[in-house]
């Protein structure tokens, strides 16, 4: 994974952020690395708990958890549950983005808490051996590298946000032309599977990360993040990740038109 490049929506901006307005208003950070000590995290066990019990009760299932080893910042696990009748993919979701709340503005803190959740098709390749290649292991990766970028960066991510690979953009992986990512809420969970409730008090928003093409992320900052969702939901693109799909975004106009 590149560092982020232009996050598109409207998070809240720490100081080292620079800020503007697209045509279709929404708001562009371009966020600036700045040099930092290495943090260790070495998890949460509510988090970690908090997250299983709701798998268990919303996506049943043999559930596999990969232990991050070295922790920065925040301690990101990633929870797996492979497919089962009436439900045709792995289910991905993440543990340890609510470690910490997110810098998020005064009008969101009831969302300052997340995880993320994609979905793979049943034949992707999950086994040890094949996560060492990058055509299968960019997805994790993805959402792994998503889970801590808001506190990377003190910034805040919400549905409706778009984070390119780098600038510009560079795909995911060797094996696909995507290369942005956008949150959305969950099409493929059940009732309920949206929102996770600790038992501590937290309340933990879950989004789906959406990989898309980069004229899908320029139809967006033309039209706006509503015009884009309903774009993709017309063309039935979810968080099941098809690495070889075409891009939804209607084809630019020529200068000159027959």
């Amino acid at each position: 994974m590149a560092g982020p490049g232009d996050v598109e929506g409207r998070p809240g901006v720490p100081a080292d952020t620079l800020s503007e307005f697209s045509e279709g208003g929404s708001e562009i950070l371009r966020h600036e690395a700045h040099e930092r000590a290495f943090e260790l995290a070495v998890g949460d066990a509510s988090l970690i708990d908090g997250v299983s019990g709701h798998l268990e009760r919303h996506v049943p299932g043999e559930q596999t958890v990969w232990h991050e080893l070295v922790s920065d910042l925040v301690h990101v696990d990633v929870h797996t549950v492979p497919p089962a009748p009436g439900r045709d993919w792995t289910t991905l979701v993440t543990s340890g983005m609510a470690e910490r709340p997110m810098d998020a503005p005064e009008a969101m803190l009831e969302y300052r808490f997340a995880e993320l959740t994609i979905a793979l098709p049943p034949d992707w390749p999950l086994a040890q051996e094949a996560l060492q290649d990058e055509a299968s292991s960019w997805p994790v990766e993805l959402i792994k590298f998503m889970a801590r970028m808001p506190h990377q960066y003190e910034t805040f991510l919400y549905r409706g946000h778009t984070v390119p690979n780098g600038n510009p953009p560079e795909a995911f992986g060797p094996n696909t032309e995507l290369c942005c990512a956008l949150l959305e809420r969950p099409r493929l969970g059940p009732e309920g599977f949206a929102r996770i409730e600790l038992p501590d008090g937290r309340t933990v928003h879950l989004h789906a990360l959406v990989p898309i093409h980069r004229d899908e992320v320029d139809f967006k900052l033309k039209k706006g993040a509503d015009a884009l969702r309903a774009l993709l939901e017309e063309h039935g693109v979810t968080e099941l990740i098809d690495p070889t799909r075409p891009s939804v975004a209607p084809p630019k106009r020529g200068l000159f038109r027959r």
